[in-house]
């Protein structure tokens, strides 16, 4: 776990630390050294010479500013890709506070590495960040507190997902994610599990969750995590899209597109690190996180194109895409929790679910769909203000022949491959009742850090998820 606390006045800083500073701080030392790092016009970095730090790091002030392009971490990733001391002071003077809850997050979530799922031999001396110091003004001290405690829980329910996701698929089936999810929830006393196997799948009617994971091994599995915060009020319901490894079933996708597909169960890692979060936060609030977990597998049972799939909602579903497979799984799950919860004050899912939103928005933002304009503005609002940010996707009867099928109330897929992103959102809003709002988050493009050619989970969009359920709750 990486510690963190607030000091006014350098000297109160552990020795040989990295210190990451303002090129303007009016709170540095009046060195010669200082003064030749501050002439720089770009980072000005250094190792030698800085005692009684390990390393200073001067940064441009716009940096400290910028929310929008993340230029402050941009900066720092390099810096901290190799760390020379394991604790850091943070210049948390004169920053923006989206700017701040970004930088945290970063650092926070250095407590996980691929390295630690020990698959692979590691320098196991390898200086680790440990320690989080920021230099701050007394008068910024009691709101700064808040922040830091809120942005290193928020950072924990983020790494727990992250380390879930990054799992390999041969370990991370179904039933892995549900026993590490009842390991994980088993700290919180709130925090209660609710599962439903291949059999009881099939009784309750979740033909689509069914159809997508009968071809595999591995059998599907529903999780629901019930939070109860309070005693009673609505009951607030985040629905993920949990497919543990995603080969395309009979639709196959070629080698390289498969390579990374043991990230599709990211949603459903996520609703699990967002509750786990809630729950340390303590908030009052009851809530039910639902991962519809299946691996789209290839076998003699998988589901062929052209089948037809009832969900528990009673609709059925023209299947003309078996690569189609995590809308099919949303809309099962979605459908299941109105029903557990028919007066819930809204339903959020989230899910890898398309790469067009990736090639509509890039890395930086997810796609929001949503037919409640409050809620779309709750979301919008709270993005700008966690620095998690999305952007809304139209959603109208305009995409109706989209899913149109001539054997089935609906089908998977456009048959034009037109609006891919918004006629699965289309697709799943069928799966919720009009009366409960509901908005759907395509994370494919941020659920992944995608650095030096690899790519590993991010554990977006808990801290935007986070910062709309704080609002909500006000």
């Amino acid at each position: 776990m990486i510690t963190w606390q607030l000091i006014t006045t350098l000297s109160d800083a552990q020795p040989q630390s990295h210190l990451i500073a303002r090129t303007t701080s009016t709170l540095l030392p009046e060195t010669a050294l200082i003064a030749e790092m501050r002439e720089q016009k770009t980072v000005a970095d250094t190792r030698f010479g800085c005692a009684p730090f390990a390393r200073v790091t001067l940064l441009p002030d716009t940096l400290w500013q910028d929310s929008l392009t993340e230029g402050l971490l941009t900066a720092l990733r390099p810096l901290l890709a190799s760390p020379v001391s394991a604790n850091v002071v943070l210049d948390a003077t004169e920053i923006d506070d989206v700017v701040l809850t970004q930088v945290l997050r970063f650092l926070f979530n250095q407590a996980h590495r691929l390295s630690d799922l020990q698959l692979k031999k590691s320098d196991e001396t390898a200086v680790r960040l440990r320690h989080i110091t920021a230099l701050c003004r007394p008068e910024q001290q009691q709101k700064l507190e808040t922040i830091f405690h809120q942005q290193q829980v928020i950072a924990r329910g983020m790494v727990a997902a992250r380390r879930l996701a990054d799992t390999p698929s041969d370990r991370c089936t179904p039933q892995f994610v549900v026993e590490e999810a009842k390991k994980l929830c088993g700290a919180f006393p709130a925090l209660q599990c609710e599962i439903l196997d291949e059999k009881q799948i099939v009784a309750q009617g979740l033909g689509l969750l069914h159809a997508v994971g009968k071809g595999a091994s591995s059998p599907p599995r529903l999780l629901a995590i019930h939070y109860n915060g309070v005693d009673d009020g609505p009951v607030r319901c985040y629905v993920g899209k949990g497919i543990t490894f995603d080969t395309g079933g009979l639709w196959l996708k070629e080698g390289a597109g498969m390579y990374t597909m043991k990230y599709d169960m990211c949603g459903a890692a996520n609703v699990l690190g967002l509750m786990l979060t809630v729950a340390e936060l303590g908030l009052p609030v009851r809530i039910m996180g639902v991962l519809a977990l299946a691996e789209n597998a290839i076998g003699p049972d998988a589901m062929q194109p052209g089948t037809v799939a009832r969900a528990c909602n009673g609709l059925t579903v023209e299947i003309n895409n078996t690569d189609a497979e995590g809308r099919l799984v949303l809309a099962d799950a979605i459908a299941w929790a109105s029903q557990r919860h028919p007066d819930a004050h809204f339903i959020i899912d989230m899910a890898t679910l398309t790469g067009a939103v990736v090639k509509a928005l890039g890395y930086e933002l997810s796609g929001l769909m949503t037919q409640d304009e409050p809620l779309r503005q709750a979301l919008t609002s709270a993005g700008q203000q966690s620095g998690d940010e999305v952007w809304s996707l139209p959603l109208d009867a305009r995409l109706k022949k989209q899913t149109d099928s001539a054997i089935a109330d609906l089908c998977n897929t456009p048959t034009n491959n037109a609006a891919i992103s918004a006629s699965a959102a289309w697709l799943l809003h069928h799966f919720c009742p009009p009366d409960i709002p509901w908005a759907h988050l395509d994370i494919s493009g941020t659920a992944l850090w995608r650095e030096g050619g690899r790519s590993v989970a991010s554990g977006r969009p808990i801290p935007l998820l986070i910062e709309h359920l704080l609002g909500d709750i006000a």
